[in-house]
């Protein structure tokens, strides 16, 4: 369900602050960071992706919603998608408060993703 990495991944975004808030989402329950199937590289957001990267986004089809792709800015934990889309908006790791308006960015990462 979650994995406590020995080193933090990168996350890339445009004015991150220690806890993965960016530039275009920065209120205090914004502390997850999403890899990108496209590319495995952790973002902020979807924003800071199509600002940084050089292709277009692709989102994870629900077969593969085991794969660790959700990272708690507050602890730093790996969750799974489906870890992260169960865990009614807090860390179950730490219980940080995730942004409950997340759920309708959804579509964005996860393919057939449940309605916000």
């Amino acid at each position: 369900m979650a994995q406590i990495p020995l080193e933090s991944p990168r996350v890339h975004g445009l004015n991150l602050d220690p806890e993965t808030r960016c530039a275009h989402y920065h209120q205090p329950t914004d502390i997850i960071a999403i890899k990108m199937r496209c590319c495995g590289e952790f973002y902020a957001c979807k924003v800071c992706h199509d600002a940084l990267a050089d292709h277009s986004l692709e989102p994870w089809p629900q077969s593969e919603w085991q794969a660790p792709a959700i990272l708690c800015g507050a602890c730093k934990t790996t969750l799974t998608i489906a870890a992260y889309l169960n865990c009614e908006s807090s860390c179950p790791h730490c219980s940080a408060a995730f942004n409950p308006a997340c759920r309708n960015h959804y579509h964005y990462y996860f393919s057939e993703a449940p309605s916000a």
